[in-house]
């Protein structure tokens, strides 16, 4: 069993910046693609990042290139979300997603999930 743990969500003003983390325990890490997702209510979740096993190939939704960067550990087993110039707009759910596989750059179908930490931007 996979264990995702989120953390770092809060609140902030618009143009500022947080840092998401998220710590896996359970079976090997590096085995996983990761990924964040973010979930508004009533709107479709949104794939923000996510990151291939070995960090070597990211992607990014249009909304957040520029000013979003995921990043990995694997020795740590951990995944991070550094959010800058944030908007009103990111206002959300941020969760922590894994992909079981290799060269998996822009995950599809989780297959573990994190309980989700809230970011909030005020105007």
């Amino acid at each position: 069993q996979v264990q995702l743990i989120e953390s770092g969500g809060g609140l902030v003003q618009a143009g500022g910046s947080l840092r998401l983390s998220c710590l896996a325990s359970g079976r090997t890490f590096s085995s996983f693609a990761m990924g964040w997702y973010r979930q508004v209510p009533g709107k479709e979740r949104e794939l923000v990042a996510s990151i291939t096993w070995n960090g070597g190939s990211t992607y990014y939704a249009d909304s957040v290139k520029g000013r979003f960067t995921i990043s990995r550990d694997n020795a740590k087993n951990m995944v991070y979300l550094q959010m800058n110039s944030l908007k009103p707009e990111d206002t959300a759910v941020y969760h922590c997603a894994g992909e079981i596989g290799f060269h998996i750059e822009k995950i599809a179908r989780p297959d573990y999930w994190g309980q989700g930490t809230q970011v909030t931007v005020s105007s």
